[in-house]
């Protein structure tokens, strides 16, 4: 016996009411489920679609359905991370380790001018003043557009989660935060220490423009790749 177009539709309604939001889980527990449901009619076709399904459901354990959405987040986080890396690569590769060096040159200059110390965490504030506008734009069309169609993907969400990415911001400002009453309140920083610092910079300058722009514009592409259905339910 296969299950009925309503009962598919309330698979989804019973993953939902049991905390599973993305839509890219839930088709994957009901794709389950229904499997299960279907196998166990053959054996037992006296037993309810209710029935089954609760039975179905006990299986999962005492944490339901959470520990599917856990270990699916891990994966896909790491999945994440990798994209991160890899754009984060091509910043020392020819041609943009050009202007990754020119970037952790400039820094350095700026650096070493007088009265340095106050103004690279004036300019930190001013970055961050600058990324926030790009991250609330950003974000409010990813919530329109899941408005519009209803569904919410667990990678969609990694992708456009911007807060750990403005909180990067933060990094060379508490970096500087604990080395200026050690070093630079003691002696002047010595050159390999600017440089240092220019590079640690830069790097999550790097990090924050990739999740905040680069993995972000090309969000279609790899969510197709993860996705095969996603063209089709968008």
């Amino acid at each position: 016996m296969k299950l009925s177009p309503s009962q598919i539709d309330r698979l989804y309604t019973f993953t939902r009411q049991h905390y599973v939001e993305y839509y890219d889980l839930q088709t994957e527990l009901v794709d389950h489920l229904a499997h299960a449901i279907e196998a166990e009619w053959e054996q037992n076709p006296q037993f309810s679609f209710e029935e089954v399904l609760n039975n179905e459901f006990k299986k999962f354990g005492v944490f339901g359905f959470m520990d599917v959405v856990e270990k699916r987040q891990i994966a896909l986080g790491k999945k994440y991370n990798r994209l991160v890396l890899k754009h984060f690569k091509e910043f020392f590769t020819i041609p943009k380790i050009i202007l990754t060096a020119s970037l952790v040159l400039g820094l350095f200059l700026y650096l070493r001018i007088e009265y340095w110390e106050y103004f690279f965490p004036a300019s930190m504030w001013l970055l961050l003043i600058g990324i926030l506008p790009v991250a609330i734009i950003k974000n409010r069309k990813r919530k329109q557009h899941q408005q519009k169609t209803g569904r919410t993907w667990l990678f969609e969400k990694m992708i456009f989660n911007y807060g750990s990415g403005i909180s990067l911001v933060f990094l060379p400002i508490q970096f500087f935060n604990i080395l200026n009453p050690i070093i630079f309140k003691t002696h002047m920083p010595t050159d390999m220490i600017l440089l240092l610092l220019s590079f640690f910079t830069v790097s999550i300058y790097l990090i924050i423009y990739i999740v905040i722009i680069t993995i972000p514009k090309k969000a279609e592409e790899y969510l197709k790749q993860t996705y095969p259905e996603y063209e089709f339910a968008n």
